[in-house]
């Protein structure tokens, strides 16, 4: 007898599915520290501060109209339509909605080219004179990424509602490709044209948003996908996903000016403030987008078709095993980011222009933006079961309450910690945004079955506390301020976290943890699957 949804079968398929994504992340976020370490020794903060303004302004909007959209709209509209009406209906679908995006996207590029002055004011308004002004040019020459990259999102969208996880989840590692050859080859290229050097890197975001649209489609050609877009608003399903995105938008614009607030908030602080906390954000994004982003993905397709077919209870049990699972991960890289900041960071970016200093600065970011990994990583989990249930107002709310917070707790410590109150202030939104989450969640769904979750933390903390007792001694062994160039440092820091893992493990093993399981049978039959190939 097979398995059922919601059942062994379906969990150890999505397990299996977020290692697919896992994988793919993984090797995007071990480019991304290769190239962030890049950027790290080659410019100086002064010429980072501007650039990282200038990319996270279209970055947002590619949150907002790329994969807030899909993840939102799409991918629950186009599973109803699949399961409804058949797959020919859902390609045309997914063709008209295309084809409004790409209008919408276009449209969006061009005014935030004409508009980059006042929207920099917005990020930035700490910023004069040359500083000012190099920002601004850079945000206009950055700000088509955002048109490229909401064409990948609707790509990755459809190839995750078909359950292809692959392409999607490796294509945006070649950004940072794209972005580490560009500091290397192209900085000769820009000051021979009198350009500032950090301009090489706005060119490198353009080059590898193409090639991230580029990768897509062989995989859009397989599935019938990869058609000619057509602009129909007359098509139900279209204004139907044009609804949902409207509240989900709202929801992700909130957000989105949290984001804001800390480029504004970071603009007024010293010099370098704006790269702490992106190195920060950097770090910290690696387990977060590595197993949060991977749980969602790939829980996401399995949750809007359970509730397609009003299989409620399976929908509640699929979601608190994708709980389950992530905390599974998030639980001890928020413990090992917070004990090992200084390490990370000194491994990771400590070398030439990027001093003792900054590797301090950095790593008091890094700590306290690592506090909130496993509230982050669990917000990620909750969203999909609203958008399951085609309820994309209800995250609004709590998105506010993370601005509200995250608001209050900036403005009250930045006088006393600088940058590091920002970082502190994203942790404490985020676990305030999961609080409210919970419980609007259990108003639309009643209850959500959370003892096991519960009991599995609980596992998760002993572990985690088995681990922090080999990953913290053996760190102190290292010389930080010396930098990642030191041998000493990289053989001290890989034996901390390799220490520090195989100590989880083997208390999950003997705490009997059944995600473990789950991982480890969704990779046997990953390896029986491929060696059938």
């Amino acid at each position: 007898m097979s398995d059922g949804p919601g059942t062994g079968g379906e969990r150890t398929a999505i397990a299996r599915r977020a290692g697919v994504v896992a994988a793919g992340t993984l090797s995007s976020r071990i480019l991304g520290a290769a190239r962030d370490a890049v950027i790290a020794a080659v410019f100086a903060v002064k010429a980072t501060d501007a650039f990282f303004v200038a990319f996270t302004i279209p970055n947002a909007l590619r949150a907002l109209l790329g994969e807030g959209a899909v993840s939102g709209a799409f991918v629950p509209v186009f599973s109803e339509v699949r399961e409804k009406e058949g797959f020919g209906r859902a390609r045309r679908f997914y063709a008209s909605l295309t084809g409004v995006m790409l209008v919408v996207l276009a449209l969006v590029t061009v005014a935030g080219v004409l508009l980059a002055p006042w929207l920099v004011v917005a990020y930035a308004a700490g910023y004069e004179g040359e500083r000012l002004e190099l920002t601004v040019e850079l945000t206009r020459l950055v700000f088509p990424y955002i048109f490229l990259m909401g064409l990948a999102a609707l790509g990755m969208g459809a190839l995750n509602s078909l359950k292809r996880f692959a392409v999607p989840a490796f294509a945006p590692a070649l950004l940072n490709v794209a972005l580490i050859g560009a500091a290397f080859l192209l900085v000769p290229v820009v000051i021979d044209l009198g350009w500032p050097a950090i301009t090489a890197l706005a060119a490198g975001a353009l080059v590898g948003g193409v090639l991230q649209v580029l990768a897509q489609v062989p995989a859009l050609r397989s599935v019938s996908l990869w058609q000619m877009p057509r602009v129909s608003l007359r098509d139900p399903y279209v204004r139907k996903a044009l609804r949902l995105m409207v509240p989900l938008l709202a929801g992700l614009g909130v957000y989105q000016v949290n984001v804001m607030l800390s480029r504004l908030f970071a603009s007024f602080l010293p010099e370098g403030s704006q790269s702490f906390i992106y190195y920060g954000q950097r770090v910290v994004e690696i387990p977060q987008g590595m197993f949060a982003f991977a749980i969602a993905s790939a829980a996401l397709p399995t949750l809007s078709d359970l509730r397609s077919r009003g299989l409620d209870d399976d929908v509640k049990r699929t979601f608190g095993y994708g709980l389950r699972l992530n905390l599974f991960v998030a639980v001890p890289a928020t413990a090992a980011l917070v004990l090992l900041a200084e390490p990370t960071v000194a491994v990771l970016f400590g070398r030439g222009q990027f001093d003792a200093w900054h590797v301090r600065e950095t790593a008091r970011s890094l700590a306290w933006q690592a506090a909130g990994v496993w509230a982050v990583a669990s917000v990620r989990t909750v969203i999909p079961m609203f958008h399951a249930y085609n309820d994309t107002r209800s995250p609004v709310l709590c998105s506010a309450v993370n601005l509200v917070v995250f608001t209050a707790v900036s403005l009250g410590l930045m006088g006393a910690f600088g940058h590091a109150a920002i970082a502190a202030a994203f942790s404490a939104a985020a676990a305030a945004q999961l609080l409210a989450l919970l419980a609007l969640l259990r108003r639309r769904v009643g209850r959500l079955g959370l003892r096991e979750v519960v009991q599995s933390a609980i596992r998760m903390l002993v572990a985690t506390v088995a681990m922090a007792l080999v990953a913290w001694p053996v760190s102190r062994l290292g010389r930080w301020a010396e930098g990642g160039n030191d041998p000493r440092n990289i053989a001290v820091f890989v034996a901390s976290v390799v220490g520090g893992a195989v100590a989880y493990l083997i208390a999950a093993r003997l705490l009997r943890a059944p995600e473990l399981d789950d991982v480890l049978r969704a990779l046997r039959r990953r390896r029986v699957s491929d060696s059938g190939r």
